[in-house]
């Protein structure tokens, strides 16, 4: 996970409490942006090929911050969270400098991990409840 959308999708995807435990205390930082609540319009693709529609509003937060070295993060979350925001943006600032294989393997591989047993534990749930069609063929033609 080298590309910063890569990192940015994981710490939005992220639990927030989870996102708070690996970070820890929040270093120090001076506010560009306050985070602010809005809505983003979501668009959806029938059958992820048709053409696209919106699908609604989903709420987000967005925050800019500045780090004491000079780093700047960005972040943009799902819901009201205004913590998880800045704790996201702390991240993203730290994976731009030269704490980058510190920050990835302390906190974004932990985060990574966490989603990919969600994904599986999601997945199994769902091919339990598969249901398996057949075709009795009667002896008449």
């Amino acid at each position: 996970m080298s590309e910063r959308r890569d990192w940015m999708g994981v710490l939005a995807r992220s639990q927030p409490q989870r996102l708070a435990d690996l970070l820890g205390p929040l270093p120090a930082h001076e506010m560009l942006r306050n985070p602010e609540i809005g809505a983003v319009m979501v668009r959806g693709r029938a059958g992820a090929a048709g053409a696209p529609f919106n699908l609604g509003e989903m709420t987000v937060t967005r925050c800019s911050l500045q780090l004491q070295g000079g780093l700047v993060g960005h972040a943009y979350v799902q819901g009201r969270d205004k913590n998880h925001a800045i704790r996201a943006a702390i991240v993203d600032a730290l994976m731009q400098g030269p704490q980058s294989a510190t920050t990835r393997e302390a906190i974004l591989a932990p985060l990574q991990q966490d989603q990919s047993s969600h994904r599986a534990a999601t997945r199994a749930k769902a091919a339990a409840t598969k249901v398996e069609f057949f075709t009795m063929v009667r002896g008449e033609d």
